[in-house]
């Protein structure tokens, strides 16, 4: 069954039991920054959430949305449709293959929300065991797929759980990309970061900057305010 969703501008996101998404596709879209006119793609795009949310906040430039499952490409399609978003182009591909259409070295940024399980007992419903664990691409791919299609001084960014820290690193240097920013994800003030988000920059410079962490729920409850801007509940960052 498919559901609509609307973001803060009124984009549609459509969603089904397979292909939805999470406060962490959210943060990275933001996490971002991306600029008006920047040409960019987001790698295993699932229903689309993380370009539609560029287009909502005002990404006017093209952006490719790679996905595997055409099932999925098929909900971004028709939300793009209906949002009238002519730059966003859907794409069903392996990003291990990327197909000829792509324009290397070109991307001014790429984005990816990959599947943060190498091991462990994988779901069997359908396409969950994709999302979730490394099936059909690890993050040395994600990197590498993201190397081809940057430009010099491009950026990746990515998200995953802090044990992959390393793993994200390591993959982003294979890849000629430079780790740039690191910010940790708490659920509230004092836990344990549940997630990162990651920034490097192709042929960059080292040089690492820790961000503050960004934390979801406020001290004294509820959300953080941090959170309310990010979801477009409070006045904030519009796309430059």
């Amino acid at each position: 069954m498919i559901e609509a969703q609307r973001l803060a501008g009124g984009t549609p996101v459509y969603i089904n039991e397979t292909h939805r998404f999470g406060t962490d596709a959210m943060l990275l879209s933001d996490f971002c920054g991306v600029h008006r006119l920047w040409t960019v793609c987001d790698l295993g795009s699932g229903c689309g959430i993380i370009p539609l949310r560029w287009y909502d906040r005002g990404h006017r430039g093209r952006c490719w949305a790679i996905e595997l499952d055409p099932a999925a490409s098929a909900l971004l399609e028709r939300a793009a449709a209906e949002a009238g978003a002519d730059n966003l182009i859907p794409l069903t591909a392996d990003l291990r293959r990327l197909p000829g259409q792509l324009p290397r070295g070109q991307f001014d940024l790429v984005s990816c929300n990959p599947p943060y399980f190498t091991g462990g007992k994988v779901s069997e419903k359908p396409g969950r065991g994709a999302a979730r664990h490394e099936l059909y691409c690890t993050v040395e791919d994600v990197c590498a797929a993201a190397a081809t299609l940057l430009r010099d001084g491009g950026r990746l960014c990515l998200c995953n759980q802090p044990r992959r820290l390393a793993d994200c690193i390591a993959g982003m240097r294979q890849a000629d990309i430079e780790p740039k920013r690191l910010q940790f994800v708490r659920r509230r003030p004092g836990s344990r970061p549940w997630l990162f988000l990651l920034d490097g920059r192709r042929h960059g410079r080292p040089g690492l900057e820790l961000m503050e962490d960004l934390v979801i729920e406020a001290a004294e409850g509820g959300f953080s305010d941090q959170l309310l801007r990010i979801y477009g509940k409070k006045e904030g960052h519009t796309v430059e």
